[in-house]
């Protein structure tokens, strides 16, 4: 259950932070009466996962923003870009995180309905992840070159790769 708990929490840490705008423009709203309040420890999981959210949005840009070594006329093409692709990309991730949280709640007690749901829904996030990126693809390269669109993949695939490493790495197997 640990390491279930440490994959949450790392893809949630791993997701950009445009939903961490949305959650932040949100928690300032009334709270909906819910059946139960959170606890300490889950408050305070939030807030964690809320400051790692920011700083692995910006570590991310700062390596991407190295790689692709622009000058400013590129920069200013292809970051508006970045923003849209990276708004729709926390989106997905939502979906993702939502995934595996349901996935720990259900580890204890898997059924083969509730596995067969599970692996579907992250084959379909990685499908339209897959798909996201393409459109993104097309974009820079519309405005930027296949040379520097090609580049883009290249670096966000990688990047994407090694976040999905760690997520694998620590959830467990089901069924183990």
């Amino acid at each position: 259950m640990r390491a279930m708990v440490m994959a949450v929490f790392l893809v949630t840490c791993m997701t950009s932070s445009a939903a961490l705008v949305a959650q932040t423009k949100t928690a300032t709203k009334p709270p909906a009466p819910a059946a139960t309040a959170p606890t300490p420890e889950e408050a305070n999981i939030q807030e964690y996962i809320a400051l790692l959210r920011k700083d692995v949005r910006t570590e991310k840009a700062k390596l991407l923003g190295t790689v692709m070594q622009f000058d400013a006329e590129d920069a200013a093409k292809f970051w508006p870009i970045y923003r849209d692709y990276d708004t729709e990309l926390s989106k997905l991730n939502d979906m993702r995180v939502a995934n595996i949280q349901e996935y720990a709640k259900s580890y204890s007690t898997m059924t083969d309905d509730k596995a067969d749901e599970l692996i579907k829904n992250a084959l379909a996030y990685q499908k339209q992840r897959g798909e996201l990126l393409a459109k993104y693809y097309e974009r820079v390269k519309q405005d930027l070159g296949a040379i520097t669109a090609a580049r883009f993949v290249q670096v966000e695939h990688q990047l994407l790769t090694i976040i999905d490493l760690k997520i694998a790495s620590a959830l467990p197997v089901v069924g183990s």
